[in-house]
Parts: structure tokens; sequence; C-alpha cells
């Protein structure tokens, strides 16, 4: 695989590319020495000249090479700062999503608690749905929520009202035991006046037994 394939960056291309021309004035240097069989400062004058001319081009190259990875450097550098960054910002954001999940998990397992608890509404005998809203067509078009309220309002005002007709008939039930009571000591007051007059009334009796 080629490096042009592994490195996309610009910046570090450039390096590359200066590095490779660095590379190749110092194999041209090279190759030149060992051509002539002589070291830089033996070899013949028009050598030395085209030595001194690759040599301006090798420090220009490598000054530039030095600039390049200066500068590469720089931006690694600043990448990575902001790559600790962005990770700093995934881990708050993974961080919020495993609060969010606990968070879903309880909220249904609560839901699932109230969908599974034994509501007291539930035993109400309440009258049947069809019979409510025979009675009551007005709420055919609510929700499932808004008809459960309503018929449980109903049968509160149902048992409101038998509660007001036994509170009535008690007053009543109590009202005929007190009538029922003062008769009943009426008439024991009646007995007992009698009971007098029949004593008082024997002399009488015996003396108009003598007389006849």
């Amino acid at each position: 695989m080629d490096q042009n394939d592994i490195v996309t960056d610009p910046l570090l291309h450039s390096v590359l590319t200066a590095a490779e021309r660095t590379r190749q004035e110092c194999l041209q240097i090279t190759h030149l020495l060992e051509q002539h069989k002589a070291t830089p400062g033996t070899a013949p004058r028009d050598v030395q000249v085209e030595l001194s001319e690759h040599q301006k081009q090798l420090f220009s190259n490598l000054s530039q090479m030095r600039s390049l990875h200066r500068d590469a450097l720089y931006e690694v550098r600043k990448t990575k700062a902001e790559t600790t960054e962005r990770r700093h910002e995934i881990d708050a954001l993974h961080l919020q999503l495993q609060n969010l999940y606990y968070e879903q998990r309880h909220l249904i397992g609560e839901i699932e608690a109230c969908r599974s608890y034994d509501h007291k509404y539930q035993q109400l005998p309440l009258i049947s749905m069809e019979e409510f809203l025979a009675q009551f067509p007005e709420h055919t078009s609510d929700d499932e929520s808004e008809l459960m309220t309503a018929r449980i309002n109903h049968e509160y005002e149902e048992r409101q009202k038998l509660e007001d007709q036994r509170q009535a008939l008690l007053k009543k039930k109590q009202a005929l035991i007190a009538e029922n009571n003062r008769r009943k000591a009426d008439l024991e007051s009646l007995d007992q006046d009698l009971e007098k007059f029949i004593i008082a009334a024997q002399p009488i009796q015996k003396t108009l037994e003598k007389e006849y």
C-alpha cells in the first residue's frame, strides 16, 4: 500500500514530499561521489560545483522539511487537544445516555407496577360500559381515562343519592320510634289510671251489690 493511501492529511503529505526531495538530493550526492570515486574535498572542480549546488538544494530542502515538520507537530498537538476535548464531550454524553437509560428502566418499572396495582376503583360495582353510554351518550367520544372517571363520578353520585335516602329513612325511623315510645308511654299511663279507677270504684260496687 502506497504511503499516499495511508496519509491523507495535506500537511503530512507536504512533509513526506519534502522528505522525499531531500532523500533524492542525498542519493544524487552519494551517486556523484561514488561515480568519481572521491570525497567532497578531492572531487574534480566541476563535480565539486555540482556537489555544491546539490548541497545548497539539500540544505534548502532540510530547512523546508524542518519548518513543515514543526508545523505538522503543532497540528498534531492541536488535533490531540481537540480529540481529548471531544472525547470528554463524548464521555459526558455517554454518561448522560446511561443515566437516561437507567431512568427509562425505572420509569418502565413504575409504569408496570402501576398497571399491575390492584386499584380499589377496579373493585367498584360499576354499571356496564354499554349501560353507562346508553344513559350518557355525551361520553361516547371520551378516551378510556375520561370514561372511567365519568363512570366513577356517576357511581359516586348514585351512592350519594342512596346515602341521602338512607339518612332520610333513618330520620323517619327514629321519628316513628319516638312516636311509638310516646304512645306506649300514654298507654301505660292509661293502664295505670284505669287500674286506679277500678280500685277506687270497688267500694261503690260493693255498696251497689248490697242494695240489690
